[in-house]
């Protein structure tokens, strides 16, 4: 697999941006995918996740009412809407594919392939 994202930019606080990420390969619809980010300074935190079908679904508490992560197997893209941004949102956001069945969705250890990151700035 091949991860490369794209989407992010400059929003002003209370906008939305919605991140794209492409797997070139050609098994995208066999994994779980998910979305982490990295602000700076500070270590990087699990955003969201998606089972291979689509149908499971996990947030992380702080953007969960915000942020809906989507995914198109025909496509092999996956998707972040993100609406309502705050300032604290502003990182470096990264898509992965979850390396097996097992594992938590939560757990950056248990993704295998990452793209190298698109970032969002959120400003006042």
């Amino acid at each position: 697999a091949q991860l490369q994202e794209s989407g992010g930019g400059v929003v002003q606080a209370g906008g939305s941006l919605r991140l794209s990420c492409v797997d070139s390969g050609r098994t995208f619809s066999n994994y779980g995918m998910g979305w982490f980010r990295q602000a700076p300074g500070k270590e990087r935190e699990f955003v969201a996740a998606i089972s291979w079908s689509g149908n499971a679904k996990y947030y992380a508490d702080v953007v969960k009412g915000r942020f809906t992560i989507s995914r198109s197997n025909g496509r092999s893209t996956l998707y972040l809407q993100m609406n309502g941004l705050k300032l604290e949102d502003t990182a470096i956001y990264y898509c992965a594919r979850k390396a097996s069945f097992d594992g938590l969705y939560e757990r950056d250890q248990d993704y295998d392939y990452w793209g190298q990151g698109t970032q969002v700035t959120v400003s006042s």
